[in-house]
C-alpha cells in the first residue's frame, strides 16, 4: 500500500501555493509525501459570472469534497473562507496553517502617486509562519480619510463580494462596484490598464503570492470586517482517517484553529452562507483568550449591526455562538432575511 497522500486542490495560483505549502510542511514535519491532484470546480468553470449570481463560493469546494468522499484523494486544501459553515457529513477540518494578514486591502493602479510603494519589491512568496500585521508597507496613505480623499465619493471599484460591497457602500455611497474574477495577475493587469479606480482584495492572497507591495491600504476591521476564515488555509479530511489527521495535526496552528472555530460557529449560528453580508474576525489576546468582532450589514449599507465579546480560547465555538446571539438580538436576523430574499431573486429562486 502506498504511503503517499493524494492532496486535492484547485488549480489557481493561490490554491497551488496553499497546496504546495501544506505538502512541504507535512514532509518537513516527518509526515508522508503528498502528490498534488488538481480538481476543476464549478466556480473555476464559471469565470464570467458574479459569485452572488451562481450560488456563492461553495462552488470552489464542492467537487473537491466529492472527490474526498469518493476516496479519490486523501486530503483537501482550501482557503477556509470558501468553505461552508456546515461541512458535508463525513468530512472534518483537521488542521490549519498560521493565519496571514486577515484584512481586506485597497489596491490602486500602479504609479498612482506614492500610494502603496513599499519596500517589498521581490516576488518571493511570503512564509505562512510569519505573523500578520495590519500593514508593514510604508505608504503616504494611512487612514480611511486618505482613501476617501483620493478616490472621491463615486469611484469604480473592482470587487464581487456581497460583504465587502455592503460595508464599503457606507464609505462610498455612490461607488460603482464591478465584479472581477480570474487570477490575481489578471485582476492587477486590468486595474493598471484603467478598468477600475481601485480593487478590493484579500491582503493574504496578495502577500502569499508576492504582491504585498501593491497594497495601498489595509482596511481595519472598524471599516470593513473581514470574511470569516479570511487568511486561513484549512486542511479537510475524511472524519475518522487517523493517518491523515495525524499528518495534518503535525503542522496545525492552534491560534488560527481557535480563531477559525469561533468565526465558523458564528456563521453557522446565523445560518449564513458564503455570499452573505457577514464579517467576523477572532484574535488571540492575553495568550489564552479570544476576542471576536463581527458585523452584519444591509446590502445597501443603510444599517450595520456589530457585536464583540471575549472568551477562553478553548471555548472558541461557544464564543462564536454567543456573539451571533448578540447580533440577532440587535436586529441582524432581519438584515440577513432581506439579504437571503435578494439572493434568491438574483438566482431566480422564489422566496
Amino acid at each position: 500500500m502506498s504511503t503517499e497522500l493524494r492532496l486535492g486542490t484547485r488549480g489557481s495560483q493561490l490554491a497551488l501555493w496553499q497546496a504546495n505549502t501544506v505538502a512541504a510542511r507535512i514532509a518537513a514535519a516527518g509526515g508522508p509525501p503528498c502528490r498534488i491532484v488538481v480538481i476543476k470546480t464549478s466556480g473555476d468553470q464559471l469565470q464570467e459570472a458574479p459569485l452572488s449570481a451562481i450560488g456563492g463560493k461553495r462552488l470552489f469546494v464542492k467537487e473537491i469534497e466529492d472527490a474526498l468522499l469518493r476516496r479519490e484523494i486523501d486530503l483537501a486544501v482550501h482557503s477556509s473562507k470558501d468553505m461552508p459553515a456546515v461541512l458535508p457529513p463525513g468530512l472534518a477540518i483537521a488542521g490549519v496553517l498560521p493565519r496571514e494578514e486577515p484584512f481586506d486591502a485597497i489596491v490602486l493602479p500602479a504609479g498612482t502617486g506614492d500610494w502603496g510603494l513599499g519596500t517589498e519589491k521581490g516576488l518571493e512568496a511570503r512564509d505562512a509562519h510569519q505573523p500578520y500585521a495590519i500593514s508593514d508597507q510604508p505608504s503616504a496613505m494611512t487612514t480611511i480619510d486618505d482613501l476617501v480623499a483620493h478616490l472621491g465619493r463615486s469611484p469604480a471599484i473592482g470587487n464581487g463580494s456581497v460583504r465587502r460591497i455592503a460595508q464599503l457602500t457606507r464609505l462610498f455611497p455612490r461607488a460603482r462596484f464591478v465584479p472581477i474574477r480570474g487570477n490575481l495577475d489578471t485582476r492587477l493587469r486590468k486595474l493598471d490598464e484603467g478598468a477600475h479606480d481601485a480593487l478590493v482584495l484579500a491582503a493574504a492572497g496578495l502577500r502569499r503570492l508576492g504582491f504585498g507591495h501593491r497594497i495601498s491600504l489595509a482596511l481595519p476591521a472598524s471599516a470593513c470586517v473581514p470574511a470569516p476564515g479570511q487568511g486561513i488555509v484549512a486542511i479537510e479530511i475524511r472524519d475518522g482517517d487517523a493517518r491523515v489527521r495525524d499528518a495534518a495535526a503535525r503542522i496545525s496552528d492552534p491560534d488560527a484553529a481557535a480563531a477559525l472555530a469561533a468565526e465558523r460557529a458564528l456563521v453557522e449560528a446565523l445560518g449564513g452562507g458564503c455570499q452573505t453580508p457577514v464579517g467576523a474576525l477572532a484574535s488571540t489576546v492575553g495568550g489564552d483568550a479570544l476576542e471576536l468582532v463581527a458585523a452584519v450589514v444591509a446590502l445597501d449599507g443603510s444599517r450595520a449591526i456589530r457585536g464583540q465579546a471575549c472568551g477562553p480560547r478553548d471555548e472558541a465555538a461557544a464564543l462564536g455562538a454567543r456573539v451571533a446571539a448578540q447580533l440577532v438580538r440587535d436586529g441582524a436576523g432581519e438584515i440577513l432575511a432581506e439579504a437571503a430574499k435578494a439572493q434568491g431573486a438574483v438566482e431566480g429562486i422564489q422566496p
